[in-house]
């Protein structure tokens, strides 16, 4: 924080600020502290309404405010670990489709259960959802 104050990079501060008010947010809300997996899922969060914001801005012809949220965008992504690609996500979604014994769209919710703490924060939930039904279409 300290860094980006003095070297005058306002979208990472405003970035920052707001991820420290979204974690004391959520300790309070918890009543404790959060553990690295859901101050990552708060960071994914955050990223998520900046990506919705920026397709907000985007179709109201808001350029000022679009390049501001992908500016946080940008500084949110930098704490988060290295997206998954598509066929790493497909190779944990056939794992987790063995490991329950899905045999077809009823056992979605098992999969995504079992999925997605293998994928938080490195994939977006819904195409990872998506691929999952794909792949039980075709199981």
């Amino acid at each position: 924080m300290k860094a980006a104050m003095k070297g005058g990079d306002r979208p990472t501060v405003s970035a920052l600020r707001l991820l420290l008010s979204a974690v004391h947010y959520e300790e309070i809300k918890q009543r404790g502290e959060l553990s690295a997996d859901e101050i990552l899922r708060t960071i994914a969060t955050l990223c998520k309404q900046r990506q919705e914001a920026i397709e907000y801005f985007s179709k109201g012809g808001r350029a000022d405010l679009l390049r501001q949220e992908e500016a946080e965008l940008a500084a949110l992504r930098r704490f988060l670990p290295e997206a998954l690609g598509e066929e790493e996500v497909r190779a944990l979604i056939r794992g987790s489709i063995e490991e329950v014994g899905a045999k077809g769209l009823q056992d979605l919710g098992s999969v995504m259960k079992r999925l997605m703490p293998k994928v938080a924060g490195r994939s977006e939930g819904k195409r990872v959802s998506e691929l999952v039904k794909e792949m039980l279409r075709g199981a």
